[in-house]
């Protein structure tokens, strides 16, 4: 039998995925990315990495005017945490009052690409998205109506 394109691209996909779900030992058998997943999948570090992407180099009060919605402390421990990770560099100006700015790593630069083609897909799908969740919602709304 034939082996075609769309096959070897199937393939491909799975060895991928395979590689990328192999437990680590020693690491409570979780998958080797979890704990960095865990970091980048939440909505404050992604819309983080974004702004300082779109602006190169922001200050703390800047960046958090930027991010509608995350408080002064969620600001502070995701910057911490994306620091701590290699995606952001903060420099401290010894001035008075201190300025201190933060801007991207090349890891960090690295990174938004990737999630620059998430944003983009959630972009273009959004309204299937939002079509879908309101015929999820109906149908549970209706089956709670059936139960009564």
């Amino acid at each position: 039998m034939d082996r075609t394109i769309v096959d070897y691209q199937q393939d491909n996909l799975q060895k991928k995925l395979q590689k990328i779900l192999q437990p680590t030992p020693g690491a409570l058998d979780r998958c080797p990315i979890r704990n960095i997943l865990d970091r980048f999948s939440d909505k404050w570090s992604t819309l983080s990495i974004f702004h300082l992407g779109d602006a190169g180099t922001l200050r703390f009060n800047e960046l958090k005017k930027r991010i509608d919605g995350i408080s002064q402390r969620m600001l502070t421990v995701t910057l911490r945490n994306l620091e701590r990770d290699g995606l952001v560099t903060r420099r401290m100006y010894p001035e008075i009052p201190p300025r201190v700015e933060y801007e991207l790593t090349d890891l960090g630069r690295s990174f938004l690409i990737k999630i620059i083609e998430l944003g983009e897909w959630a972009t273009n799908h959004s309204d299937q998205i939002i079509k879908a969740r309101e015929r999820y919602d109906r149908r549970e709304q209706e089956a709670v109506l059936v139960e009564w």
